[in-house]
């Protein structure tokens, strides 16, 4: 008998694990949460009312097929909701969407400063992650199109990235999928796409009308605010989406999470002035670490990335957790020399350049 104990598929340990955003300082009982992209404003209070009224049915099991929730992101988006599932987040729906078509021997490419979950789903269906160098903190198309080959089985693509903030127009996400074998699955995770104010973007749910090797993810957890009830969604082609439904979990979505998310959809005036806190702060917080000599890459998101040199930005990042300003490090991403910092409320955004400011004067932790 081996004493050495089960041994793991091939990649497993390879995997590195995936670590947030702080949340916590000691000391300090509310301290400004920059580090993980959630919405300042709190979540709708339609979908707070919701989520509580939802305690009188926890013993009851959800819908498997999450209908009313689905309905409801069809009404919003204008799409079929045969074709979209429902997941514990769109986290679920991307190790989904791996486990159907990728496996020992793929390869699964993405981009070089993408989210991270994108290279751990591929090694634990036990397929390669490819990381494909970016232009100038972007997608490049091209070098994507160049390095797909006989084994390429998916692409991981956030449009919006994170963390940079960039993104890919219509036309060329339409110019990747028109160079792709049809075998080869693009995701289009849009996590961060009800922020973009862009005339040549687009999420991509007409793409998946068009192709049949291409699915668009959402999640509830940025604008919508509903990080906490782990909620997403995936707009698919028909044959995908009955492949998802094949293989996902009977009740993965847990009913105080439906109902607050139809209620969030069915709160219009909350999404707009999330977008229009999102507008306005944005770029008074790039205007003012511009001011202060840092490098801030274009961002559609509600973050963003910021270059720190010549300081060391993990210091500047202690500095300011010291002061209660959480913000998050790159290093992880190949950015080192960069932090990613969430837009705010006003108080918080406030606090933040008062705490670079002590930073460059030398000043001490409070």
């Amino acid at each position: 008998m081996d004493k050495l104990g089960p041994v793991p598929q091939p990649g497993i340990l390879e995997i590195s694990p995936y670590v947030g955003g702080e949340s916590k300082v000691q000391g300090i009982a509310r301290p400004a949460r920059l580090a993980s992209n959630e919405n300042p404003l709190g979540p709708s209070a339609s979908a707070m009312k919701a989520y509580s009224a939802a305690a009188a049915e926890l013993h009851r099991y959800p819908d498997g097929s999450a209908t009313a929730l689905r309905e409801a992101i069809g009404r919003t988006n204008g799409l079929d909701p045969a074709r979209i599932v429902c997941g514990a987040g769109s986290d679920e729906l991307f190790a989904l969407l791996a486990t159907a078509y990728a496996g020992p021997g793929d390869e699964v490419l993405h981009s070089w400063h993408g989210f991270l979950a994108f290279p751990i789903v591929a090694r634990s269906v036990g397929a390669t992650p490819i990381p494909i160098p970016e232009r100038n903190l972007k997608t490049d198309v091209e070098a994507v199109l160049a390095k797909v080959g006989p084994r390429t089985r998916m692409i991981f693509l956030a449009n919006p990235n994170n963390p940079t903030g960039s993104y890919l127009s219509a036309d060329e996400i339409e110019q990747l999928l028109n160079g792709l074998p049809p075998h080869v699955l693009l995701v289009l995770d849009a996590a961060y796409g009800e922020f973009v104010n862009r005339n040549d973007y687009s999420v991509g749910h007409e793409m998946v009308d068009r192709f049949p090797n291409a699915v668009v993810t959402h999640t509830f957890s940025k604008i919508y605010a509903l990080a906490a009830v782990r909620l997403g969604w995936a707009y698919c082609p028909p044959a995908v989406a009955d492949v998802l439904n094949r293989i996902r979990q009977p009740f993965n979505v847990g009913i105080p999470a439906m109902v607050a998310g139809v209620a969030a959809l069915e709160d219009p005036a909350f999404l707009a002035r999330s977008r229009e806190h999102n507008e306005r702060w944005r770029p008074w917080l790039a205007e003012q670490l511009t001011r202060l000599g840092f490098t801030v890459y274009p961002s559609v998101t509600n973050f963003l990335l910021v270059s720190f040199k010549p300081h060391d930005a993990e210091e500047v990042r202690q500095f300011l957790k010291g002061r209660g300003v959480l913000v998050r490090q790159m290093g992880a991403y190949g950015l080192p020399d960069c932090l990613r910092i969430t837009i705010g409320t006003e108080e918080e955004m406030r606090a933040l350049i008062s705490g670079i400011e002590a930073f460059l004067k030398g000043g001490k932790k409070a």
